[in-house]
């Protein structure tokens, strides 16, 4: 960051899955001499390639950041992803290009705009055990009782997800939080301009479905999740956690579900997952201005105001 008092500007680019944020991120830092930093909780992982969505042919000459940074045996947590974002930000700034911030995963975004000072609470690996055995009610519940306010500021995706719960259990229980993954330092070292790329809901609906064929059909998804499974040795729990195309494939492969189930059942989850994250985005709205655009030159347009 430079060292007069003005802080460094920094652009960041949402949007739901299948809205073609990767397209407009890469096109934009070709235009304005950026780099971008990817905000994915999938793509950081090496070997979830086709199914998070990296398209890495995209990005041509143009630097990336954070994408395939970690084993997927391994646990990624917000923080993590946190302190290597600053770190990348600030490399990008100190050669003179911008950062652009790409990504739909609305808990890396908001832990790198809003600064959260995330928790560093290691993991009760005792209480895990015992809460493997509970149902995600009965977490929720637990957690209710452990920290009320803590609890009202899940959405209904947390509520249901029996490994955050027992994450979020730990940080409750130990330490009086505000917020399901933080506490809020202040004050914001950057100047964060957020654009957001939207679509009519059946136009999403139908560019959600034309993607899912492509990737079946087109780039081998399938395979990609067998090898994960048989090479890279990722267990069929494991892959399920990574939800979305990891878990209906995974369970294809088991032979749960045969294949026409198994797509209708995917390419309906995705839907409701765009939906979750437009609902998380819109929250978000109430405390950040988000810019919402259609296209590339919209964004240029807005970007080129916000930098004068």
């Amino acid at each position: 960051m430079s060292s007069n008092c003005e802080k460094s500007k920094i652009i960041v680019i949402l949007g739901t899955t299948a809205s073609g944020k990767t397209s407009l991120g890469v096109s934009l830092a070709k235009k304005l001499n950026g780099e971008v930093v990817s905000a994915d909780s999938r793509q950081v992982y090496r070997g979830l390639d086709v199914g998070s969505g990296k398209d890495l042919a995209e990005y041509g000459d143009v630097k990336y950041h954070l994408i395939d940074v970690a084993d997927p045996k391994d646990r990624y947590s917000v923080a993590d992803y946190q302190k290597a974002a600053y770190a990348a930000i600030e490399d990008i700034l100190k050669r003179g290009k911008l950062p652009i911030i790409v990504g739909g995963s609305g808990q890396y975004l908001e832990a790198v705009v809003e600064g959260y000072e995330l928790s560093d609470i290691k993991p009760d690996l005792e209480a895990r055990e015992e809460n493997e055995n509970k149902s995600a009610e009965q977490l929720f519940a637990e957690l209710k009782i452990k920290n009320p306010a803590f609890a009202e500021k899940l959405n209904n995706s947390d509520k249901n997800n029996k490994r955050r719960l027992i994450r979020y259990l730990e940080v409750a229980g130990q330490k009086k939080v505000e917020s399901p993954i933080a506490n809020v330092q202040s004050p914001i070292k950057y100047d964060f301009f957020i654009l957001g790329l939207t679509w009519p809901k059946e136009v999403l609906a139908e560019r959600i479905e034309k993607r899912l064929k492509d990737r079946l059909e087109k780039e081998d998804m399938i395979q990609e999740v067998s090898d994960l499974h048989d090479k890279k040795g990722l267990s069929w729990e494991r892959l399920e956690e990574f939800g979305l195309e990891y878990k209906f494939i995974s369970q294809y492969l088991q032979e749960k579900t045969d294949y026409d189930q198994m797509f209708e059942l995917l390419n309906r989850a995705i839907v409701q997952f765009s939906k979750r994250q437009m609902t998380w985005f819109r929250r978000w709205e109430k405390r950040r201005k988000v810019e919402w655009v259609n296209g590339v030159d919209e964004a240029q347009v807005k970007i080129e105001e916000f930098l004068k």
